[in-house]
């Protein structure tokens, strides 16, 4: 018998939960870097996400009678990318509370797995950041608090290129080694889990509007400035593990170009233009909204639906 579905068709083994699979081994290194460099804390904080997301979704599935979904791993990976977005600081009822809002309002309401309008980590952290902004910006090392290199760029001052590359300083858990998050994202990419389309476009429209931005401002539009603004901030790791969510972005070629510029617009924007000194999370959440828009307008034509000059519709 014929199975007959509606695109995308599924062309090979992969399977949810090898998807995942390879999704949490890609966020090894930055989790170890991040457990590294901020101590018990980071490690308390990730653990906590990880269970409450876990927790939250058996719950859910109880609750409503379904079954349990939580095998496919969709929901370790949610809580592991919404520790990744909190600081090494964060109370312990930050993490709970964030990880319900992810799987409960933004996952398992509308669906479960694939029916999110929006990445559900990336909504918590967004959640968390407009109620707690306090908390959520207590970037404290040792006693110390100390400005994150974006923030540092906002007031003038350019931070060292090589630090910012291995990740020794300030930040959110997964967000301060670039080394970790590119090592992560070139095994997606190796393994196909996601392409270097939309990763690729966002990084370098982020840093061509901010040129473009910073030059009509008057701003500092050096190399060096362009290489921090890359390196710092959510911007890489937000590229390559948030920005790529299958349930949030485009599947056409067309429209994952156009969904990474649509993306280093905006972040250019919150950056340079508003005033906060990141804009990474925004920028991925508003993106995940226009997404339906974005594939309706580049979806390709059937071969034979418009007429050609001189000829016949076929």
């Amino acid at each position: 018998m014929y199975n007959v579905s509606v695109s995308p068709h599924v062309r090979e083994q992969s399977t949810t939960q090898s998807i995942m699979r390879d999704v949490i081994i890609a966020l090894l290194p930055i989790l170890a870097f991040g457990v590294y460099h901020f101590g018990i804390g980071a490690l308390q904080v990730i653990i906590i996400s990880v269970v409450t997301c876990v927790i939250g979704e058996i719950l859910f599935d109880l609750a409503v009678k379904k079954p349990v979904t939580v095998f496919d791993g969709s929901a370790v990976v949610t809580g592991l990318i919404l520790a990744i977005n909190l600081p090494a600081t964060a109370i312990w009822w930050m993490p709970v509370l964030g990880g319900l809002f992810a799987i409960v309002a933004v996952k398992m309401l509308f669906g479960g797995l694939g029916q999110n309008f929006m990445n559900p980590a990336l909504a918590a952290r967004c959640f968390l950041l407009i109620s707690f902004s306090g908390r959520m910006t207590d970037f404290t090392m040792d006693g110390v608090s100390s400005a994150t290199p974006l923030a540092a760029m906002k007031a003038g001052e350019l931070p060292d290129l090589l630090s910012l590359f291995l990740g020794f300083h300030g930040g959110c858990i997964g967000e301060v080694s670039a080394l970790a998050i590119f090592a992560g994202g070139i095994y997606l990419i190796v393994k196909k889990v996601i392409s270097v389309r939309i990763p690729l476009t966002y990084i370098l429209s982020t840093a061509a509007f901010i040129l473009l931005i910073n030059l009509i401002n008057g701003g500092d539009i050096s190399t060096n400035y362009l290489l921090a603004q890359v390196l710092s901030g959510g911007l890489l790791v937000g590229a390559f593990f948030m920005a790529t969510d299958y349930a949030t972005s485009p599947i056409t070629p067309k429209g994952q170009l156009l969904y990474g510029i649509l993306l280093g617009l905006f972040t250019a924007l919150f950056r340079t233009v508003g005033s906060s000194a990141e804009g990474v999370s925004y920028a991925i959440i508003i993106c995940n909204l226009l997404v339906p828009l974005i594939e309706n307008i580049t979806i390709p034509k059937p071969f034979g639906s418009e007429k050609a000059k001189g000829g016949s519709k076929a």
